[in-house]
Parts: C-alpha cells; structure tokens; sequence
C-alpha cells in the first residue's frame, strides 16, 4: 500500500559549485522509489544549515541538492520496510545510515559511524518535495512539535546537545561556559541547551543587536560583540579564571584562535565550527599541556539525545527562533547564510 506520489518535483539544485555557484530551483527533478529499508517522504518544510555552504562553494563532495533539516510524512514504503509507517510524522537528518557493527556503533555513537552516509552529501538533501530516507534512521515528531519548530532541532539543535553532552561528566550547574555564534541557527539554540537544561552560566559572544536580544532572551547571562569589545578581557573579569569551557560555533579561524584564552587552566574546548578542510586547528601544543587544555571535536549528536531535546520543545522549554520562507527564497536565502546575515534558524516550506 503507498500514498500517490507524482513522477517529478521541485527541487533547489547546486549547480558549478565554487565561487560561481547557482541554486537553480528546478521542477522536472524525478521522483525516487524507496529501496530495500527505504521510505518516500513528503517534506513540509527543511531547515537551512549554515554547513550547506560547504556544498555550494565546493569544499567538498555533496550531491547537488543540499539540505538536511527536513520534516514531512512517509508515504511510500519500500521492501523490508513495514506498511505500518506510512502516514508517520518523521524528521530527515544529517545522518542517513550507519553501519551498526563497528566499536563506535555498537557505543551507542553511530552518528560517528567511520561508514555512515549523510543526506545531501552522499544521499540526495531535503530542498525537495520528496526525500529517500532509511527508514532505520528516522526521527518521530512529537504531536506537540510544530514542523517548523522540530526541523531546525534535526541538526543545529542536535548539533549543539552533542556538543554539550561532551561536558556532562566534566562541569557542573553553575559553571560558567562561553558560546561563540550565539546568535545564529545553532549559537541561540545552544545558549537553551546551556542555560535551561545544563544550567550553566552562558557568556554569549556574537556581533550586531539582533543577535544580542536572541542570545540574552535564550539565557545568556552577558553578551560580547566581538566586533567592539575585547572578549577576553570581559571573560576573565565576568568569571575571574575563565570560562570552564567554550563551545566554538562559527567555521573561522579566529574563532578558533581565541578560544582558549576563554577557558581556564584545564578548561574545555569544544568545536562544532565547519571551516575550510585545509584550515588547522590553532592551539599550541606546549600551551595545551602547560594548562592541561582539552580539546574536543563534536559532530550532531545520538538519537536519544534528539528525542530528549525534542521533548523539551514540546514542553516549551526548548523553542528555536526561526522565520519561515516560501521555497522561492531558497537561493536569496543560502547567500544570506554565506554573509552570515541571518540570525535564529531560516526554515523553507516545501511546495504541496
């Protein structure tokens, strides 16, 4: 049994990534049949992730149609897949499938599976009317989650409770940590995370007003603009040693320079930022052990870590800011991101 589907869609597609890129929007992209634990989906709405841009300006390998931040319904089912999820109200991640079978899987970490596959790099993305999904890997949407609320939480929010669950078993409420970005997609829903189910205490660090009402009304207690303050002069005198930890958001090299003189001896660094591949990590090796440094890489984070942010939305505790836009928009919007000029989460609804 299946839902009726068309033959072709719409569809926003990278066409010559790098500097001349273009997002084409296209109606005449096929329709795909799932495969063996696949599923069709109908998408309602996608998210816009800043790490598209990776993408777009060809710093790496990514299928043409980006997107990975998708909410919609299951309407086809194919074989091994069992006929009682059509209709099911699901989210289309970053991670596509892993393999299951190695050490990091059988952890409970397959989102640092060694052979996972990601939607819209090695699978086609979400700027789409209907996505393939492994039907394994599928996200169900709480009844009291909007669309548009859940698709940011799909990856930016998942994003940042990954990389703040690096910290579980080194801070403690109270504990003072410093979030660059604050103010963008992940920055403001990280700034939630930190404050109101880690209870720490949130140094925002981010530029421009609109940015700063985001990140103090997410919890922060102070915000630096790093465009006119000396951020870390005003750490160390908001927290006297420095932060405990940092969670570096935006893909730059200066942020990543800054960041451990924002921590305290024995502090942690924790980096989400997706720069250029051939950008290195600044931090000196005899400045690391001398201070007893840590620094931690964090990609999305585990499925049960989703599900327990999603709960927290729908108890209200957890609400991204996000504006919605017609598909159209998708191309002004991906520049947008590229000049960092959108603050909270752009969401895109799909044409019906």
């Amino acid at each position: 049994m299946t839902m009726s589907t068309p033959t072709l869609q719409q569809a926003a597609v990278v066409q010559n990534p790098g500097e001349n890129a273009i997002i084409a929007l296209k109606n005449d992209i096929p329709v795909a049949s799932p495969a063996k634990n696949e599923v069709l989906i109908k998408l309602t709405c996608t998210g816009l992730c800043r790490s598209e841009l990776r993408a777009v300006l060809a710093w790496g390998e990514y299928n043409p149609i980006i997107g990975h931040e998708g909410v919609g319904t299951i309407v086809k089912a194919g074989p091994q897949v069992s006929e009682s999820l059509l209709g099911e109200r699901v989210g289309v991640k970053w991670l596509y499938s892993a393999c299951n079978e190695c050490s990091v899987c059988k952890r409970g970490f397959r989102n640092h599976c060694p052979q996972q596959l990601n939607t819209s790099r090695h699978v086609p993305g979400t700027l789409q009317q209907y996505v393939i999904a492994d039907a394994r890997f599928l996200t169900k949407i709480p009844e009291d989650v909007a669309d548009e609320v859940a698709a940011p939480l799909l990856c930016a929010g998942l994003t940042m409770i990954g990389a703040l669950s690096k910290l579980d078993n080194e801070l403690q409420a109270g504990d003072f940590v410093v979030i660059s970005g604050s103010g963008g997609g992940l920055g403001h829903i990280g700034v939630q995370i930190a404050a109101r189910i880690k209870e720490l205490r949130v140094i925002a660090v981010d530029s421009g007003y609109d940015k700063r009402a985001l990140s103090l009304e997410s919890g922060a207690e102070a915000f630096l603009d790093y465009k006119t303050e000396d951020v870390i002069a005003r750490v160390r005198e908001l927290t006297g040693e420095g932060a405990h930890a940092t969670i570096v958001v935006p893909g730059t090299a200066e942020a990543l320079k800054i960041a451990p003189n924002l921590v305290r001896n024995m502090g942690f660094v924790v980096n989400v930022g997706l720069p250029p591949n051939n950008l290195d990590i600044p931090l000196s090796a005899t400045l690391c052990t001398a201070r007893g440094l840590t620094f931690i890489g964090s990609s999305v984070g585990t499925e049960d870590q989703l599900t327990d942010l999603l709960q927290a939305a729908a108890a209200g505790k957890i609400v991204p800011s996000i504006e919605v836009f017609d598909f159209s928009a998708v191309p002004a919007l991906i520049e947008k991101l590229g000049q960092d000029a959108i603050t909270g989460r752009a969401v895109v609804t799909l044409p019906q």
